[in-house]
């Protein structure tokens, strides 16, 4: 059969609407059921976590969330871990400095000048190395209980609450390992400020 009288196949309609039928099922499946099932049940289930943990103050006002830190600058307040990207959720991460690199160094001086400024009868020696050091992402709401604990001094001085009332404080507001196992005892610094401001009537 040479090219003239060679017969082609005709176009079929149906070779078309099936694969189209596939794809607007699985388009309805997967943009629209599939999200509004698991959004649904995240609210039924866990609504704190599926609405980002937030947390409010003693009048209901949302300050914050209890998975980005924050970053408070009034000595009076603890204070949480070093943030390269001053806790914006938008770009988290942090500089990937290695250690020798003169920026880190220099950022990490400066992080300890403040502190011996702010901490005077605290020596530097006690000074817990997550204080003056980035964490991955940038955004860590926590600190240990040892981190809160150097800053009792300090604190104890500018409000007037006894060390012991602050000891008790973060006691309070340590959280354990996860499941007793997982990770280290931590204080979320949000809100061990947010029991601070209460115990000072704010």
């Amino acid at each position: 059969m040479n090219e003239k009288t060679k017969s082609y196949p005709r176009f079929q309609l149906s070779a078309l609407l099936i694969p189209l039928r596939i794809s607007v099922l699985f388009m309805i499946l997967c943009g629209i059921i599939y999200p509004l099932v698991s959004t649904g049940a995240a609210q039924l289930l866990f609504p704190k976590q599926a609405n980002g943990s937030l947390i409010e103050d003693g009048s209901g006002q949302v300050v914050g969330s209890e998975l980005i830190g924050q970053n408070f600058t009034d000595p009076k307040w603890f204070q949480g871990r070093v943030s390269s990207i001053d806790h914006n959720a938008a770009s988290s991460g942090s500089n990937n400095f290695g250690p020798s690199n003169p920026a880190l160094l220099e950022r990490t001086k400066a992080s300890i000048e403040a502190w011996k400024a702010q901490n005077p009868d605290v020596p530097v020696s006690q000074l817990p190395i997550a204080l003056v050091t980035n964490s991955g992402s940038g955004l860590d709401p926590h600190i240990t209980p040892q981190s809160a604990a150097v800053q009792i001094a300090r604190i104890s001085k500018l409000t007037g609450v006894s060390i012991s009332e602050l000891e008790q404080l973060v006691k309070a507001n340590t959280d354990g390992r996860d499941l007793g196992v997982f990770g280290d005892e931590r204080v979320n610094v949000l809100k061990l400020n947010l029991a601070l401001s209460a115990l000072l009537g704010g």
